[in-house]
């Protein structure tokens, strides 16, 4: 269990944005697998509950999904992610009879699913699981797709990845799953990167203003002292930008103006603290820029509508519950989140 003895140093926070979100997120690599196939085939694939992701390694294929009608060929060293639930197809030939692809994966040995005839075509596919209470701040900010091409300045960074993951998971060493996970999902981190690097408009959120060369260097500082009461004209300042310009173009790009996205900020890190429940109310509001425990109270109250000291007494209920029931891992932590919700939502 962490120490939260100063939220700014908590989970890695050193002014990197995206590593807090993924950190807020609980975002982690849960299962990897692989798709061998040859000839005509078509998967077929339900709206998934994760990010999906899948790294084409070998030959091409067809990606399209149920809402549109132009497909995406996928060829030989691209990537792409899937952050939205849609049903989508992966196929040689769209005209394929199409095949359920959950359960051919479910019927794989050792994860290796094989269709068709022949191995012309070669892909490695992971799911990256978020936290269910927080996942939205990530999953809600990437587009629809992200398709990184083979052919890119991106790929490149990826290539030793892929052939790494690819190691792990074929050698069947000690480690290896763990291994397989962590390289997947450093995959998807990457690939995330890659949308960043090449991001132009789009829709607002905290994804795209870490994209934007102005505004960036305003949430990295945000992030790297959240307890600091920063004032607009001292961030403006920061970034060479005048006031106005800079409350103009932050809530333009990020959807929120400036110290909103603040106040927002202090608050996911004020419910991650009062999940992990190692210091008390008044400790985390100090540690978070609030002088009084009442300021902290109330403006997480006002933030969430609930006070912290019953978000924290639900969770530690729900954590003394799930361990005399023996329970552990990520499927406890999302049905204490539901029991959480629903308890809350009653009141």
């Amino acid at each position: 269990m962490p120490n939260l003895e100063d939220l700014r140093h908590y989970s890695g926070m050193k002014g990197d944005p995206l590593t807090d979100i993924l950190s807020l997120t609980s975002a982690r690599c849960a299962e990897v697998g692989i798709l061998i196939a040859g000839g005509s085939w078509a998967l077929r694939f339900p709206p998934p509950q994760k990010i999906k992701f899948v790294a084409v390694l070998k030959g091409n294929c067809w990606l399209t999904f149920k809402d549109e009608s132009t497909p995406l060929q996928v060829k030989t060293g691209d990537v792409f992610v899937l952050p939205a639930e849609r049903a989508y197809l992966l196929a040689s030939d769209l005209n394929a009879p199409q095949a359920d692809g959950l359960k051919i994966f479910a019927g794989a040995t050792g994860k290796i699913a094989k269709v068709g005839i022949g191995d012309e075509f070669f892909a490695v596919g992971a799911h990256i699981a978020l936290d269910p209470e927080r996942g939205g701040l990530l999953s809600e900010a990437l587009p629809p797709l992200l398709h990184v091409s083979g052919n890119s300045s991106e790929a490149t960074a990826m290539r030793w990845l892929l052939d790494q993951l690819v190691k792990e998971f074929v050698a069947d060493k000690a480690g290896a799953m763990l291994a397989s996970n962590q390289l997947a999902q450093l995959l998807c981190i990457q690939t995330i990167r890659s949308y960043l690097e090449a991001s132009g408009s789009g829709t607002a959120g905290w994804l795209r203003a870490l994209g934007d060369k102005r505004i960036a260097p305003a949430l990295r500082l945000m992030h790297r002292e959240p307890a600091r009461a920063w004032r607009l004209d001292e961030l403006a300042k920061e970034v060479a930008m005048s006031r106005t310009s800079f409350a103009v173009r932050f809530k333009k790009i990020a959807g929120v103006a400036p110290l909103t996205y603040l106040l927002n900020l202090r608050m996911r890190f004020a419910e991650q603290g009062l999940r992990e429940g190692s210091r008390s109310v008044s400790e985390l509001g100090l540690s978070l820029g609030y002088t009084t425990e009442s300021a902290f109270s109330n403006a997480f109250k006002r933030t969430t509508g609930v006070a912290p000291k019953r978000y924290q007494s639900i969770f530690a209920r729900m954590d003394r519950s799930t361990s005399r029931k023996g329970d552990r891992g990520s499927n406890s932590s999302n049905l204490r989140l539901t029991a959480v919700r629903k308890e809350l939502h009653a009141r």
